[in-house]
């Protein structure tokens, strides 16, 4: 009988940007929408690469069809293997965090408190990550 070598079973490529986690129970909520309490709730998403990936175009938004809850990066390059966390409130974008600048009460906040779903897209439009919660009882999902 003849052995025939197998080849091992591949891995699912990860994509090249990936969301790490989405805190969506910011501490403090339900408020009236502190710019505290609104950059208590984020996403996170890394860069599974070993290269720098340019996120101008970028987006990052939730399952809702409304436009002000896309979050579109502007000029910003997430190095090889690094995090960026995009906070809902406002403040100062740097390296590490990204603003969406989202003030005006209870309205302002991204994610729901239930159930959600965050999308990353590319400058093209191509779906490139999604990560999906449905859970009150915590208030973040690992999305890895």
């Amino acid at each position: 009988m003849a052995l025939v070598p197998v080849a091992p079973a591949q891995a699912a490529a990860l994509p090249t940007i990936q969301i790490v986690k989405i805190y969506y129970n910011s501490p403090g909520s339900p408020d009236f929408g502190a710019n505290s309490s609104l950059n208590g709730e984020w996403a996170q998403i890394k860069n599974t690469t070993r290269k720098a990936v340019n996120l101008s175009g970028w987006t990052l938004r939730d399952k809702t069809n409304r436009t002000d809850h896309i979050y579109r990066f502007g000029a910003f390059t997430l190095g090889a293997g690094k995090t960026v966390t995009v906070r809902t409130g406002k403040g100062k974008d740097d390296a590490r965090n990204r603003y969406w600048g989202r003030a005006g009460g209870t309205f302002a906040y991204i994610w729901n408190q239930t159930s959600d779903t965050g999308y990353v897209h590319n400058p093209s439009g191509k779906l490139v990550d999604s990560c999906s919660y449905n859970s009150s009882r915590v208030e973040w999902v690992n999305c890895l």
